[in-house]
């Protein structure tokens, strides 16, 4: 898009403009007053500490000059068709569609709750399943071990009878051999 002559000569005074007032004024903060040129606005901005910057807005040619180009009008396609008037049947039918949407909506609503539903079920039993076995399996291990226990502590057991009688009995024969050495000798 190209700019009128006339435009481009307000831009060209207006940088030059601002370059003769930034070098007269160096101050930091600017006055926040809008300049207007014809068609031009100019709005100074504070953004940058290092130099001036403006907002340039072109504004829309109020008068209709032959030497301005003429506003762009809308494009047919655009324009909404003009409204017709609608029946009572064409109505009723209307809302009778909207209520069968509305009902088939809650339906649809209704039966995806309905098999959220069920998956929680699902997944509350198959946890209560898991849950059941791991007590089992744990119940069960902890009466082998018990039982493992109990058979090694009677064997340990068994084993101190065993060797307490072999003590025993090999006193009676020492006590045995003492009095027959002590019968023999005396």
């Amino acid at each position: 898009m190209t700019l009128p002559k006339s435009y481009t000569e307000k831009i060209k005074e207006m940088s030059m403009m601002s370059l003769i007032c930034s070098c007269l004024y160096p101050q930091t903060s600017y006055p926040t007053t809008n300049y207007q040129f014809g068609d031009l606005e100019v709005k100074p901005i504070n953004k940058r500490l290092s130099g001036q910057s403006f907002e340039v807005i072109l504004k829309s040619p109020t008068d209709l000059s032959p030497d301005r180009p003429s506003p762009l009008a809308s494009p047919p396609a655009l324009t909404s068709p003009p409204k017709r008037d609608i029946s009572l049947d064409e109505l009723q039918k209307r809302l009778e569609a909207a209520e069968e949407r509305r009902k088939s909506q809650e339906a649809q609503v209704l039966r995806h709750l309905a098999e959220r539903r069920e998956h929680e079920k699902e997944v509350l039993h198959k946890a209560m399943e898991e849950n059941n076995n791991f007590s089992k399996m744990a119940e069960e291990k902890l009466n082998s071990k018990m039982e493992a226990k109990k058979a090694n502590r009677e064997a340990y057991l068994n084993s101190l009878k065993q060797r307490l009688r072999e003590k025993e009995m090999h006193a009676a024969e020492v006590r045995r051999n003492k009095e027959l050495q002590a019968d023999l000798s005396g």
